[in-house]
């Protein structure tokens, strides 16, 4: 067979959907070497240099030119199916003859729109509902997520497959203790820190977060809160609570770390927080677990199917018991130890090689269809 990805969001600096796409076409081509790849994509990097059944096919273009352009391509190469990790334009644009495949992380177009960024709402709207009339298979991340979307669209319960999100195994690696003296002086980071992660947007409810190390730091008043992300849609609220608390020399926002930083600021960090509305999957609880580090999450959305029993999972607009829980894990080592404990087992449940395989055997079932 021949098939095709776009890849495009595995040469970024990764978020959630950029880890999918990298991690899952990394472990298919590891997996596959009968199939032929065409791996489309706006750069001239190629993460996938050492698979020779992988052709990169860089497309000229930017924004909605880009698409077209690979569509164009797609007509004349033709190939037997294209896989969207990322993006439904393509999918929604595609002609009756090519046969597409769709992730759906999330649906937060649909169900939080006010808490996205406008332009990808619009997007997203326009774009789904059609790609899910064409696409010939479904990738969903989580069970929450396919509940989500069986809500909103009419679309056969048997051509949706789970094909969730893994923490890297390169997390699963301990860090050695020198390294982990030298990356705390780089950072400047005190012996203990709370740390959390994500863009700098509404959804990831950084505003609560703050709400709550006030509370954390009346109990605790050495305590250090630190963000790591990039700036997104509306990040200036996060601002304005620092100053409204009076926060700024206590809070310390590093920016977007690239995987071998990340994973040792989540093994220096005391306490992970996620405090998410709205997740489709949620890859950084398990990064953290991985790393050793306890875990307070949000309990809705997708979060208590990837945490399990592993983390403390509290209302995310609950600011006192935000605050109630983290203090708890600092002061307590013995629940504190069971967590890490916990979450060292949850975070091996999952795998981007099964996730894979899961994915690979819906693209041979295509074949022989």
């Amino acid at each position: 067979m021949k098939i095709a990805i776009d890849i495009r969001e595995a040469e970024a600096e990764k978020t959630g959907k950029g880890w999918y796409t990298y991690n899952l076409v990394l472990e298919l081509l590891k997996l596959d070497s009968k199939n032929e790849y065409a791996l489309y994509t706006d750069s001239e990097k190629n993460p996938y240099s050492q698979f020779k059944n992988a052709q990169l096919k860089y497309i000229h273009g930017k924004g909605y030119k880009w698409h077209l352009n690979v569509l164009k391509d797609l007509k004349t190469n033709k190939p037997d199916l294209f896989f969207a990790p990322t993006s439904y334009i393509i999918p929604a644009l595609a002609p009756k003859s090519l046969k597409v495949i769709i992730t759906v992380h999330d649906l937060v177009a649909f169900l939080f729109p006010a808490s996205h960024n406008a332009k990808a709402v619009i997007i997203e709207r326009l774009t789904l509902r059609r790609a899910v009339k064409k696409a010939a298979h479904i990738f969903v991340v989580s069970e929450n997520t396919q509940k989500d979307l069986l809500k909103r669209f009419k679309y056969p319960q048997n051509h949706i497959h789970l094909v969730p999100c893994a923490p890297s195994d390169f997390f699963k690696e301990p860090v050695k203790t020198e390294e982990l003296a030298k990356f705390k002086q780089k950072y400047k980071l005190p012996e203990k820190f709370i740390l959390a992660v994500g863009t700098l947007e509404p959804r990831k409810n950084f505003g609560t977060l703050i709400k709550s190390f006030v509370l954390i730091k009346s109990k605790l008043p050495d305590s250090k809160l630190v963000i790591v992300g990039k700036k997104g849609w509306k990040y200036s609220h996060i601002e304005d609570r620092l100053k409204e608390f009076k926060l700024e020399n206590d809070v310390i926002f590093p920016g977007y770390l690239e995987a071998e930083d990340l994973k040792k600021m989540y093994a220096a960090a005391t306490v992970f927080v996620f405090p998410s509305l709205y997740e489709g999957f949620g890859i950084p609880p398990l990064e953290a677990m991985a790393c050793g580090c306890p875990v307070v999450s949000s309990n809705v959305a997708s979060l208590p199917e990837v945490i399990g029993d592993a983390g403390i999972l509290i209302e995310p607009k609950n600011a006192r018991k935000i605050a109630d829980s983290v203090v708890s894990l600092i002061e307590n080592d013995q629940i504190r130890n069971m967590l890490i404990e916990r979450g060292h087992r949850r975070a091996e449940k999952f795998s981007w090689k099964s996730s894979a395989e899961a994915a690979l055997a819906v693209f041979e079932g295509h074949k022989k269809s």
